[in-house]
């Protein structure tokens, strides 16, 4: 049990910080490639922090159940969608945000049977774990 938890510890640290919305130019089209983002999206199911943009295709309603969240779907360039679930309790809210805009972040991955959600993008009031963030039009909301 320990060399699988050192095992999952390594792979979240080897993937913190990457941006998996664009392949890597060295490992496109080969088996590496395959095995890459296997590897990735099982350390993005321990919750990896990550960072990336994407266009926003829908917004939705906030979600108001516990602590405020804006909400919107994104579609990253490789064509996966992601729920934005936004701290609006912690964080301030992107105002006007619009279907087309393009948004950056940096938060929690989270894998789901829709795409995923990206959550703590703003930050921790306690200090207790990494602070996250949204940009939008040259803003960042964290």
């Amino acid at each position: 049990m320990p060399l699988v938890l050192a095992l999952l510890g390594y792979a979240v640290y080897e993937w913190q910080g990457t941006d998996l919305t664009t392949p890597t130019p060295s490992s496109t089209n080969s088996a590496a490639a395959t095995q890459a983002t296997v590897t990735r999206e099982t350390a993005l199911r321990a919750g990896a922090q990550i960072r990336g943009s994407g266009i926003v295709s829908r917004v939705l309603s906030d979600d108001n159940d516990g602590s405020r969240h804006q909400r919107f779907i994104l579609e990253l360039p490789s064509g996966r969608t992601l729920l934005v679930a936004h701290n609006i309790d912690v964080a301030p809210r992107i105002p006007s945000l619009q279907r087309g805009d393009t948004v950056e972040f940096y938060g929690v991955y989270e894998s789901n049977d829709r795409g995923g959600v990206i959550h703590w993008t703003h930050h921790d009031p306690q200090g207790r774990h990494t602070d996250g963030w949204l940009q939008h039009n040259g803003r960042r909301y964290e």
